[in-house]
């Protein structure tokens, strides 16, 4: 039978050349724990909204999950699912049950019970852990033939749902010893999932190992964010989403930095009170967000000295935004790219080397190939598709052979899908996607999967969405939409279709624009003239 051991490359050049080596008895939890064995117990763990916790009580906490988990019954391998807000409740979880050789899958916190449904079935999760606010939606659909018994409860007291037997965090964990041994995981064993988004059918659960945590933290952080004790990291993309799971907790922990963990929804006044209070170091978004908070109220009164570094992933960021972030805070946004596969950024710009527009250079410890669609390599000034192969990469997407086979190719390389160019001094400039699928706030989208949703609607007679680029070089979903009435309201009409959709499947794949007309184009053999569309 088939390990995802044997599906690991054991000769890898990435590792060599950062000199990443761990022993093959590790576990994940050593990130967190080893700050136990530095002396940095007393050092500021976690700061925020949600609390404050040195390391010695984060390390305490975790022991307690651990206990906890490992008192419920589960077997070694056996999945908890993770629907947690950025609270030091996330964090302390996780890491306990890595450490008792459990593997916690973080779920995006706007999932909705059919998506639910699906994950837990998937993964056979007898566990899950949720915020107090989003346990409604472990309804009956939700529940319906998976093998959920028991749901924990956090930061607060459980709403209604169909799931049998019903924990109280706070009160449990008290019961609890304060110290846990690690188990004696290999680097090659799972530790946590994370999920795709979906975006092409059904979402892949994305399986990463014991090692590849620190991997990512041995290869982009300390060559690009250079982190000390002393810095204070602020994500405002959340733990469930790889980049804010790398950001807010493998890079800070690993060196005894401490995160600012900001809980809620991350409007832009929030975001500047936490800056403001709780002096962030370093600060993380998406293109989409500093958009935002460059145009919010309450920018330019904002004191962000405390800022030494701002960094930018998956989306392409404009001189427009670049250039409203410098003049509002003094700092130029360091862009990167990365994927849930590889766990975080492969292609980064530095502080001292940068080209606007670009995704950046190949980060130490990350092999890039650009290649055509036969699978030759191409040269610098030519669009290839780009393959990446590091340390970091999942082996496998749980349950699906088929899409690990296109996916993840022979020798461990990763088949991104993604055109690139990469000039004469190493930098990548994004051309496009192999496929139709288009990346809106960060995460990826495909346009048919919205387009067959909203052709549901009883309302609408037929439908095309396409991905459209705004000025500032982000792109968007648009629809156009022909209505069976001949007479309605285009405002309701259009919150109506986006609060369908959003309620359908997850609430970032909604058109950003609708437009209404009475007839689609079509092309000769009666198809949808999707040329045609894009001109409207």
């Amino acid at each position: 039978m088939t390990t995802i051991s044997d599906l690991v490359p054991r000769d890898n050049p990435g590792a060599r050349e950062i000199g990443f080596a761990i022993p093959d008895r590790y576990n994940a939890s050593r990130i967190l724990f080893d700050n136990l064995a530095a002396g940095r117990g007393d050092r500021l763990a976690l700061t925020g909204p949600g609390g404050t916790r040195t390391y010695a009580e984060l390390c305490a906490e975790a022991a307690q999950w651990g206990h906890g988990f490992q008192s419920l019954g589960l077997k070694r391998g056996d999945r908890i699912l993770m629907f947690l807000d950025d609270t030091p409740a996330y964090p302390a979880a996780f890491f306990g049950a890595v450490r008792s050789g459990f593997v916690p899958l973080l779920i995006n916190t706007l999932t909705p019970p059919e998506l639910l449904q699906f994950y837990l079935s998937d993964a056979g999760a007898s566990v899950a852990v949720a915020e107090a606010e989003f346990t409604s939606r472990f309804n009956a659909e939700a529940c319906k033939d998976t093998p959920l018994q028991t749901l924990i409860v956090v930061n607060g007291v459980a709403g209604e749902h169909a799931v049998p037997n019903t924990v109280d965090a706070e009160k449990w964990l008290q019961g609890f010893a304060t110290d846990l041994t690690e188990t004696d995981t290999h680097r090659d064993e799972m530790a946590f999932w994370m999920y795709s988004s979906g975006s092409t059918g059904r979402p892949k659960g994305i399986v990463h190992l014991q090692h590849d945590m620190a991997y990512s933290e041995h290869a982009f952080a300390r060559h690009v964010l250079k982190l000390g004790p002393d810095d204070i990291c602020f994500s405002v993309p959340k733990i469930f989403f790889a980049y804010g799971f790398g950001n807010a907790i493998t890079f800070p922990f690993s060196v005894g930095a401490a995160t600012l963990l900001l809980p809620g929804q991350p409007k832009p006044a929030a975001i500047f009170a936490a800056i403001e209070e709780y002096r962030p170091t370093v600060f993380y978004g998406l293109p989409t967000l500093y958009t935002s908070l460059t145009k919010a109220e309450g920018a330019a009164a904002t004191d962000f000295s405390s800022l030494r570094m701002a960094l930018s992933a998956a989306e392409v960021l404009s001189a427009e935004v670049f250039n409203g972030w410098k003049t509002l805070t003094g700092l130029e946004i360091i862009e990167g790219l990365g994927s849930t596969e590889v766990l975080h950024i492969y292609l980064s710009n530095r502080p001292d080397r940068k080209k606007l527009g670009a995704a950046g250079l190949r980060v130490p410890g990350y092999e890039i190939l650009l290649r055509d669609k036969e699978g030759r390599e191409v040269g610098d000034n030519e669009e290839g598709i780009l393959w990446v192969r590091g340390d970091s990469n999942t082996p496998l997407y749980w349950n699906r052979p088929d899409k690990s086979a296109e996916t993840i190719r022979e020798g461990g390389w990763i088949y991104t899908g993604d055109r690139f160019m990469r000039d004469a001094d190493g930098f990548h400039f994004f051309r496009g996607r192999a496929d139709d699928l288009v990346k809106i706030s960060g995460q990826w989208v495909y346009p048919l999967e919205v387009e067959l949703c909203l052709a549901e609607h009883p309302d609408i007679r037929e439908c095309a969405v396409f991905a459209a680029e705004l000025p500032d070089r982000r792109m968007t979903l648009k629809a156009v939409v022909v209505m069976n009435k001949g007479e309605f309201d285009a405002s309701d009409a259009t919150k109506t279709l986006q609060d369908y959709v959003k309620a359908k499947l997850l609430p970032y794949k909604y058109p950003r624009e609708i437009r209404f007309i009475e007839e689609l184009p079509k092309t000769g053999t009666g198809k949808i003239d999707r040329q045609a569309l894009m001109k409207i």
